[in-house]
């Protein structure tokens, strides 16, 4: 995550009940203190009456604390953690469509390769390429791409998983 002129980015994990209006009540814990949400995924646990919710956004140590005591306050949220890069593995999945002829193809496919992402459609006039990977290597890909004629992005937001045998 890029660093913002209001401070660093941090990735926090919640572990909530699968329940209409908990991911409301979360959101207004980080509007309540003026902070952003930069990226949001929720998905199913692997358990149907959990939720696994990962949010990335922009803050300064002692707000994310305070956001965190807030977030485990709340009933419907089993836990909440926030992870580093140390302490966890996280990706990202991008589809970024190209418009290109089939004369100028060369120069993408070989950012393709450099980046290990895959082609995923190609018509006569572009291509959609799916990568995996840390949000500096998407970054990366979408400014590389962009100098070829980068059409459209869209990207998954963070996942997020602890190291080892600890809680995510």
């Amino acid at each position: 995550m890029n660093e913002s002129s209001n401070g660093k980015g941090f990735s926090v994990s919640l572990f909530v009940n699968n329940k209409p209006g908990v991911l409301v009540r979360i959101a207004q814990t980080f509007a309540r203190r003026g902070y952003n949400i930069d990226s949001l995924v929720v998905s199913n646990a692997h358990d149907a009456r959990f939720s696994r919710i990962t949010v990335v956004f922009q803050g300064d140590h002692e707000n994310v604390d305070q956001i965190l005591r807030q977030l485990n306050k709340l009933i419907d949220v089993v836990h909440a953690i926030q992870h580093g890069s140390e302490t966890s593995v996280d990706r990202e999945m991008a589809l970024f469509k190209v418009g290109v002829k089939p004369e100028k193809r060369t120069e993408v496919f070989q950012i393709i390769d450099v980046f290990r992402a895959k082609t995923v459609d190609i018509t006569d006039e572009s291509i959609i390429i799916e990568t995996t990977g840390s949000s500096s290597k998407i970054d990366a890909l979408e400014r590389m791409l962009s100098s070829v004629g980068l059409l459209e992005m869209v990207r998954s937001g963070k996942l997020m998983m602890a190291r080892g045998l600890e809680p995510t």
